[in-house]
C-alpha cells in the first residue's frame, strides 16, 4: 500500500512498451506503477518514478522486488515458472498465477491443455527428433511449422519448413519444438478478454491482424466483413479459455479463420497463441475503447470491477511503428511535427525506444467512420514518420 495515497501498488515485472503504457493508464486511477527493469533507459523506466533494477531471470531480485507491491505482474512472460510458484510460497499476491502463466510460457504445455479441452487448435505434435517429425509430416503433409516451446514472440523461434531436410539444421540445434500443421487461413483475428480474481469478465470487439514477417503491422478494429455469430464464438472462447486456465489480467487469443467444414462447431476459428498480458493487437483501444486494455489489466489484477468495453468510434485502425532505414530525413521531431500537422486526427504513441530498422518502436491510431479512410491516415503517418519523404 502507498502510505501517501492509500491506494495498492501494483508492481510489473518488465519496463518495456506495455508497462509503459500501463503506468501511463495508472496515473488516472492514483497510481504508479513499480517497475522491475532491467535498466534505466528501458522504455517504462524512462516515465515512471518507482524502478528497481534487477534480472527477472534472478529469484534473488524478484524476492528483493516484490515486497510493498499490493500485487505482482508482466509485461512479459519470460518469468521463469519456478520463480513464480517460489513468490506465491511467500505469499507474494501474482497475477496472472503461475500455474495459468505456464500456459503462456510453454507451447507444447499449452496445447496439450487446450485440446483436453476441446478448443480447435492446429494438428500437432511434439518432436523430439527428426523421426518423429517424420511420423508427424507422414499423418498431417508437408510444409509444417515448427515453434520452439519457450521464448518465442514476433516470429522468433518459428520456421515454416518444407522438407525434412529443411528441419534438419532446426532440429539440430536441440530446441525443444513443437510441430503444427501449416494451416490454411482466411486471416488472422484476435480476441482480447479480461478477467478479474473475482472472475468477472470483459470482451472488446474481435479485431483482424495484419501480418508481415511474423510480426503484426496493423489492427482493424472490428474485424472488417466478420460474421456476427463467428464474433461472438470467438469472444466465447476467449473467455472460456481465460476461465478454464485460470487467467487473470488481459488474454489475447490469436485466433486462425479458415473456412468453415460442415459440422465444425466453432465455425472454422483456430487458436495459434496465447498471451496472458497487455497485447499488440489491443493498442488500438487506448482511444478506441470505453476503457483500454491498460486500465483494465490494472483493474483486472487488483480485483477491481472491470470497465465497459464500448467502442469510441465505428472504426479504429492501429499501425505499429517499425524502425526505417538509417538516414531519414527531416530529422524526427521535424517528422513529428509534420505528422501532426498532416494528419491531426491521428493519435501518436512513442515508447522510448531508439530507432533501428526492423524494430517496432511505437503506434499510431486512427478512428472514423469511413474504415479505408481511416486505414489510409494510419498507414500513411505511419509511412511518412519511419521513412520521411514527401508529403
Amino acid at each position: 500500500m502507498d502510505l501517501r495515497t492509500g491506494l495498492p501498488v501494483v508492481g510489473m515485472v518488465g519496463a518495456g512498451q506495455l508497462a509503459r503504457m500501463t503506468h501511463q493508464a495508472a496515473i488516472p486511477l492514483g497510481q504508479s506503477v513499480r517497475l522491475l527493469a532491467d535498466s534505466v533507459d528501458d522504455g517504462a523506466a524512462l516515465v515512471a518514478h518507482d524502478v528497481v533494477v534487477g534480472d527477472y531471470r534472478s529469484l534473488a531480485d524478484l524476492r528483493a522486488f516484490a515486497p510493498g507491491c499490493d500485487v505482482v505482474t508482466f509485461d512479459h512472460e519470460h518469468v521463469p515458472n519456478e520463480h513464480l510458484r517460489a513468490l506465491e510460497a511467500d505469499g507474494v499476491n501474482v497475477q496472472p498465477g503461475s500455474a495459468a502463466l505456464r500456459y503462456a510460457q510453454d507451447k507444447q504445455a499449452m496445447r496439450e491443455r487446450l485440446t483436453e479441452l476441446g478448443v480447435p487448435c492446429p494438428r500437432w505434435a511434439p518432436v523430439p527428433d527428426a523421426a518423429a517429425l517424420d511420423a508427424f509430416a507422414e499423418r498431417v503433409g508437408w510444409p509444417l511449422v515448427l515453434k520452439a516451446t519457450r521464448g518465442g514472440y514476433d516470429g522468433k523461434g518459428v520456421w515454416v519448413v518444407g522438407t525434412a531436410l529443411d528441419a534438419a539444421a532446426v532440429i539440430a540445434s536441440g530446441t525443444p519444438l513443437i510441430a503444427e500443421e501449416k494451416v490454411e487461413i482466411v486471416r488472422e483475428l484476435a480476441a482480447d478478454v479480461a478477467r478479474s480474481p473475482f472472475g468477472q469478465g470483459a470482451v472488446w470487439p474481435v479485431v483482424e491482424t495484419v501480418q508481415r514477417d511474423g510480426i503484426c503491422v496493423e489492427v482493424l478494429a472490428p474485424a472488417p466483413d466478420l460474421d456476427e455469430e463467428l464474433a461472438e464464438r470467438a469472444q466465447a472462447l476467449a473467455l472460456r479459455i481465460a476461465a478454464e486456465l485460470g487467467v487473470t489480467g488481459v488474454l489475447a487469443v490469436e485466433l486462425f479463420q479458415t473456412s468453415a467444414r460442415p459440422g465444425d462447431e466453432h465455425g472454422g476459428l483456430v487458436v495459434n497463441e496465447l498471451a496472458m498480458r497487455p497485447h499488440n493487437s489491443a493498442h488500438w483501444t487506448i482511444e478506441g475503447s470505453c476503457t483500454s486494455q491498460f486500465e483494465q489489466h490494472l483493474r483486472a489484477v487488483l480485483d477491481y470491477p472491470l470497465g465497459a468495453t464500448t467502442p469510441t468510434a465505428p472504426w479504429t485502425v492501429m499501425v505499429n511503428l517499425l524502425g526505417g532505414p538509417d538516414g531519414v530525413t527531416p530529422a524526427l521531431d521535424e517528422r513529428i511535427h509534420h505528422l501532426m500537422a498532416h494528419w491531426p486526427e491521428v493519435k501518436l504513441h512513442l515508447y522510448g525506444k531508439t530507432f533501428r530498422p526492423g524494430r517496432k518502436v511505437g503506434h499510431v491510431t486512427a478512428c472514423g467512420a469511413d474504415l479505408e479512410l481511416v486505414r489510409r491516415r494510419a498507414a500513411g503517418a505511419a509511412d511518412y514518420l519511419m521513412n520521411g519523404g514527401e508529403l
